[in-house]
């Protein structure tokens, strides 16, 4: 794929960057983003998530449901907790299983992350490789993460009922799909604009019109209220802070890596 180096601190050079090499970039930058993450929930997340799970356990969060653990195993109605087998440890899943878990994401995120600028480079305004990368970032923790975490945030142990999980999975991915598909067509919308309003106007244009169009549908899809009476307000928000901090770190790691990395490969070009 053809990418032509407009930063401002060097002269334009032309060079073709297989996409080969921004997947293996995007795979590294994946593994950056997902170590940070990894360190940042370990810090920010783990703390509200061990008080959700001891809530839970003593039963003082209104019924105990159990949902976010990583097993996964659903609780039978009235099921003694004793009998329970516990498939992973605890201990395991706030350290080793949370740590695999943040770079698998990561190196996904980065790989699927790398075509997303391929694509999106040269479509976005006359933005440098690296701005593009930043952009693409931006861009993707908006319509990936926040606006689907703002329709249906992310809930602690302690909160949420097992029988409604499958349709709030769905419904979350649904809504990042909307998301998605509603910010192509901004962009869309924008490139067709401005050659006649300017860039300026056309990009107020897309991102008023992807704003409204994505809350009409976010009021029109079902909402859950699950939070049980008694828990805790103030540990409900930092959970959801945590998360949202959490994946802020991966998509900017990701981004500011791969956008390092592209200029290291440019400029090794341009030498060349």
């Amino acid at each position: 794929m053809p990418l032509t180096d407009t930063e401002t601190d060097a002269p334009p050079v032309a060079a073709t960057l297989s996409v080969r090499s921004l997947l293996v970039w995007g795979l590294l930058a994946g593994l950056v983003g997902g170590l940070l993450a990894f360190g940042f929930a370990s810090a920010f997340g783990e703390p509200s998530v061990e008080r959700s799970i001891a809530i839970e356990e003593a039963g003082s969060g209104g019924h105990s449901h159990g949902e976010e653990h990583a097993t996964g195993d659903a609780h039978d109605h009235g099921a003694p907790a004793e009998e329970e087998e516990e498939v992973v440890s605890r201990a395991f899943q706030s350290t080793g299983g949370l740590g695999i878990g943040a770079v698998a994401y990561g190196l996904g995120l980065g790989g699927l992350f790398s075509l997303a600028f391929a694509f999106a480079y040269g479509r976005v305004g006359s933005l440098s490789p690296r701005a593009t990368s930043l952009a693409v970032a931006g861009l993707g923790y908006l319509a990936v993460v926040l606006v689907p975490f703002l329709t249906y945030p992310a809930n602690p142990p302690a909160v949420g009922n097992p029988d409604t999980i499958g349709d709030r999975t769905g419904l979350f991915f649904g809504m990042v799909a909307i998301s998605l598909a509603l910010l192509v067509s901004a962009v869309a919308t924008a490139r067709a604009l401005a050659p006649r309003i300017g860039g300026w106007w056309s990009t107020v244009v897309g991102g008023v019109g992807y704003a409204v169009v994505v809350t009409v549908i976010a009021k029109l899809l079902p909402t859950f209220q699950e939070v049980p009476d008694g828990f805790p307000g103030s540990l409900l928000w930092e959970f959801r802070i945590a998360s949202l901090g959490t994946s802020a770190v991966l998509w900017s790691g990701i981004g500011i890596t791969f956008a390092a990395l592209l200029h290291r490969g440019l400029t090794r070009t341009r030498v060349a």
